[in-house]
C-alpha cells in the first residue's frame, strides 16, 4: 500500500484549520487567519507521530501537546481559563466531525487498519468528504451560536402567591413590552394550564393591549412577589394566556421592561 504522506499531511491541516476557524467563530474569537492557518500547520506535525514506535497512550499525550499548541498559536494565551475553553471547544468540534468521518466510513463499507482507511465497498471521493466536512461544521457551529444566543435569554422564575409558590422556566422576550395603563406595571405572560391550580382566590385585573395583529385584553393577577433568577421582583403582573407557549421548555414570556440581573 502507498501512502503519500504530501496528502495526508495536507488533509491534517485543512482538518485542522475548519476546526480551529470554527471554534473562533463559537467563541466570537477575533483573531487573524494566519494565525489559525499557523495553528492548523502546528497540528499537522501530529501526523508524523504515526510514524514512530511509541504505544498509544504516549501518543495520545503527544496528541494532547500538539492540540494545546494549536490553539496557543491561533488564539494567543492571556490566561489559563481562556486557554482552556479554546482546548475544550476544539475537541468537542473534532468530536463532532470525527463522529461525521466515522459514521461516513460506516455507512460506505470502509475498512481501517490503524488510521489508514482503504475501501471494501463503494467508493467515496475523499473530495467529497473534504466538501462536505466544512458544510456540516458550517451548520453545526450556527446552531451553537443560536442555543448559545437563544437560551442566554432562559431564567428560572419563583412565583410567589399568597399561601404557595410555583416554580417556572421564562423567556426573555423583546417582543414583550406589555405594561398595565394604570401603574405602569410590567406584564409578564404565563401560559394558562401552568398556573390555573394557583389562580384560586386571587384577585384579577383587566388590562388592554394592543398588538400589530389587533387589540384585546388580558386577565392579569398581582402575585405577592416573584423571583428571577434568585433575585426579587415586586410590582409585576402575571398575564394569563390562553395560546401556548411554542418556544422550547418556556412556561413563560418575560417583560422586556424588567430590569433582570445576575444573580
Amino acid at each position: 500500500m502507498k501512502i503519500y504522506i504530501d496528502v495526508i499531511f495536507f488533509i491534517n491541516v485543512f482538518f485542522d484549520f475548519i476546526l480551529l476557524l470554527s471554534v473562533s467563530l463559537i467563541l466570537r474569537r477575533r483573531v487573524k487567519i494566519y494565525r489559525l492557518i499557523l495553528g492548523a500547520l502546528t497540528g499537522g506535525l501530529s501526523i508524523f507521530f504515526l510514524f514512530l514506535k511509541i504505544n498509544s497512550f504516549t501518543l495520545f499525550l503527544f496528541k494532547i501537546i500538539i492540540a494545546i499548541f494549536m490553539v496557543v498559536v491561533s488564539f494567543n494565551f492571556r490566561d489559563f481559563l481562556y486557554t482552556l475553553k479554546n482546548f475544550l471547544y476544539l475537541y468537542l468540534v473534532s468530536i463532532v466531525l470525527g463522529g461525521f468521518l466515522y459514521f461516513m466510513n460506516l455507512e460506505f463499507s470502509y475498512k481501517n487498519n490503524g488510521l489508514i482507511f482503504y475501501h471494501k465497498g463503494v467508493s467515496i471521493n475523499i473530495i467529497l468528504i473534504l466538501i462536505i466536512s466544512p458544510i456540516l461544521l458550517y451548520i453545526y457551529v450556527k446552531e451553537m451560536k443560536s442555543l448559545k444566543n437563544n437560551y442566554s435569554k432562559y431564567y428560572d422564575v419563583d412565583i410567589y402567591f399568597k399561601d404557595k409558590n410555583i416554580v417556572l422556566k421564562g423567556f426573555l422576550d423583546s417582543g414583550n413590552n406589555l405594561t398595565d395603563p394604570y401603574k405602569n406595571r410590567p406584564v409578564i405572560i404565563v401560559y394558562y394550564k401552568s398556573i390555573r391550580e394557583y389562580l384560586t382566590n386571587e384577585k384579577e385585573l383587566i388590562v388592554p393591549y394592543n398588538t400589530a395583529s389587533g387589540n384585546g385584553i388580558i386577565k392579569c393577577i398581582k402575585p405577592k412577589k416573584i423571583l428571577i433568577n434568585n433575585i426579587e421582583y415586586k410590582n409585576i403582573l402575571i398575564g394569563i394566556s390562553k395560546e401556548k407557549i411554542y418556544i422550547d421548555g418556556v412556561d413563560c414570556i418575560l417583560n422586556n421592561n424588567i430590569d433582570i440581573k445576575s444573580d
